[in-house]
């Protein structure tokens, strides 16, 4: 078979690092798979013999329709037509990739867009309205891969999608690969006790709440933040007053062995699909928190897990179960269940692949 993926960008991201891990596991199975950016930037380690293509693709709708053209070009020139299943991942590539009207294509969605209008209109109810017409628009009739249960529900009830084709696929690991990772040397580690977030800065991602309970739990840890150091991140910290207990040590392309050497990561985001970090983590016999956000922790965080759910945006809770489960036992090989391995994720895109 042979498999495209158009992602916005290798920049760094949950979303593109599952792209170019699912695309390596479809390789090792003998099929055809390219992977096609709309940036040339690349911070994450693209797995040997991965072929990646760039198509310059730039927001607003002279950039899509010069970047749609630009991928079918491409397209044409590799010979892709009806016998390739094409997956895009996050928006502007949905977008570029549907306005190239490629075959056999199919949208992945890795995020609750309902919340993502829902925290827009608090700030701007017109520009929420349009931004939930054009997924409406973007999404209506497609053919879709949710990320999660969550993400699926979200699609059809709250975005109000009547004939989009709804499947939903988990994000697979590679359980044995992660360990390999993890137990590699890595010498910027801290040298005491830390608690990790790993994730970029951007709103979702809420990392006031998290400076915030990290303040009020107390903990003599350092909190280590894997993500590019910014002004405003600086600020955040500063008023926070934690600036000696923070480190700020930016995007890792290899955070395993920073997950390993945690005490606990902690997710503080209002809303996520499917958080790769949280089974990532328990792969690393690491403990966690994060928040109940509207799909995907939930769903990882059973049984005695679920004690590391708190409500999004309560400071307070994060912080009460941060200090509870540090006194937990850490997290062993069962907390990772069969449905998130990697030979479940590439079976499932190769059962869509021949349903297509």
């Amino acid at each position: 078979m042979k498999f495209s993926f158009v992602v916005s960008s290798l920049a760094g991201g949950g979303a593109e690092r599952m792209m170019l891990r699912l695309g390596s596991g479809l390789r090792r199975r003998g099929h055809e798979v390219r992977l096609i950016a709309l940036d040339p930037e690349v911070k994450h380690e693209v797995p040997p013999g991965l072929q990646v293509h760039v198509v310059h693709a730039r927001h607003g709708w002279l950039g899509t329709w010069l970047g749609a053209r630009a991928l079918r070009a491409l397209y044409r020139r590799l010979g892709l037509g009806t016998d390739c299943v094409t997956i895009s991942t996050l928006p502007f590539a949905d977008q570029v990739a549907t306005s190239a009207r490629l075959p056999n294509l199919w949208c992945r969605i890795t995020n609750t867009l309902s919340a993502e209008v829902r925290q827009l209109e608090r700030k701007s109810p017109r520009r929420a309205a349009r931004r939930l017409g054009r997924y409406r628009r973007l999404y209506e009739g497609r053919n879709l891969i949710a990320v999660s249960d969550g993400v699926a529900d979200d699609l059809r009830r709250a975005l109000g999608l009547k004939s989009a084709h709804v499947v939903r696929i988990y994000n697979g690991y590679d359980v044995d690969a992660i360990r390999d990772a993890a137990r590699e040397p890595e010498p910027d580690l801290p040298a005491g006790p830390f608690v990790l977030h790993v994730g970029r800065f951007m709103p979702q991602k809420r990392h006031d709440l998290l400076l915030d309970a990290f303040k009020q739990a107390g903990l003599a840890h350092k909190l280590v933040l894997l993500t590019e150091p910014t002004a405003l991140l600086t600020s955040l910290i500063n008023e926070s007053g934690l600036e000696k207990q923070v480190l700020v040590a930016g995007f890792r392309r290899n955070p395993y062995p920073w997950m390993r050497a945690a005490e606990m990561l902690v997710l503080s985001s209002d809303r996520e699909g499917m958080p790769n970090v949280l089974v990532e983590a328990l792969i690393c016999g690491t403990r966690v928190v994060s928040t109940d956000c509207p799909s995907g922790p939930r769903e990882i965080l059973k049984g005695e897990l679920a004690r590391g759910l708190v409500p999004t945006g309560d400071a307070a809770a994060l912080a009460a179960a941060m200090r509870t489960m540090l006194a937990a036992p850490r997290a062993d090989a069962s907390a990772v269940t069969a449905e998130f391995t990697q030979e479940r994720m590439v079976s499932a895109y190769e059962a869509l692949a021949g349903a297509t």
